[in-house]
């Protein structure tokens, strides 16, 4: 396995309208990562420290209803290694311009930041998403290429990895994503048994 450093700090982007699996799919990757390492690593911190950061520390309603209880806000997260910003439906997350100074900020100094479907939207009107490769959720694809136009928007892969952001289709890709970003930071090996330990058939690009 690559030797990385330990707790590696993950915040995920929770907003109003969330999708919650968008949200929730790359929660488990990582903290499930983190449980199947330290059974062969039992000693020293956990591999990933995932947190839920929204603009206030107060819950969230995600798209149907399911409430989520942010770790962190804003003011109080500023930095992490690992950024994820979750799609759903993003047009007051878009109207919100604290929401997309935060992506910026967090986006100058992590070493991965990427979206799940919707997510992309959020990422290119923050100015991390500028040119390039990028993916969205199928039904979303022809108006990220219209609003975007210096993007290169593709469909019919679960992910894009070329080196900046990285985007994952709608919903369920954010899981492939997250598993390719475990194996990317920690091993190949790794990902393979997180992904056998959430009973997940691993769809690669």
């Amino acid at each position: 396995m690559n030797t990385i450093a330990p707790s590696l700090q993950v915040a995920i982007l929770a907003f109003d309208d969330v999708e919650a699996l968008d949200f929730a799919g790359p929660f488990e990757v990582f903290t499930t990562a983190s449980r199947v390492l330290a059974r062969s690593q039992p000693t020293g911190a956990p591999l990933f420290r995932v947190r839920c950061v929204a603009r206030r520390r107060t819950a969230v309603r995600a798209r149907a209803g399911l409430q989520i209880l942010p770790d962190q806000d804003f003011a109080s997260c500023t930095a992490a290694d690992v950024l994820i910003v979750p799609g759903g439906v993003v047009d007051a997350a878009l109207a919100c311009p604290d929401t997309l100074a935060w992506i910026h900020q967090v986006n100058a100094t992590a070493r991965i930041t990427a979206s799940v479907c919707t997510g992309a939207f959020l990422l290119a009107s923050s100015g991390v998403l500028t040119h390039g490769r990028a993916t969205t959720h199928w039904e979303d694809v022809a108006d990220l290429r219209q609003r975007y136009p210096a993007l290169e928007v593709v469909d019919g892969v679960r992910w894009v990895d070329d080196g900046g952001p990285v985007t994952s289709a709608g919903i369920s890709a954010g899981i492939d994503m997250c598993l390719h970003l475990v194996g990317r930071l920690a091993g190949t090996e790794l990902a393979e048994r997180t992904a056998r330990q959430m009973d997940f058939i691993w769809t690669r690009n």
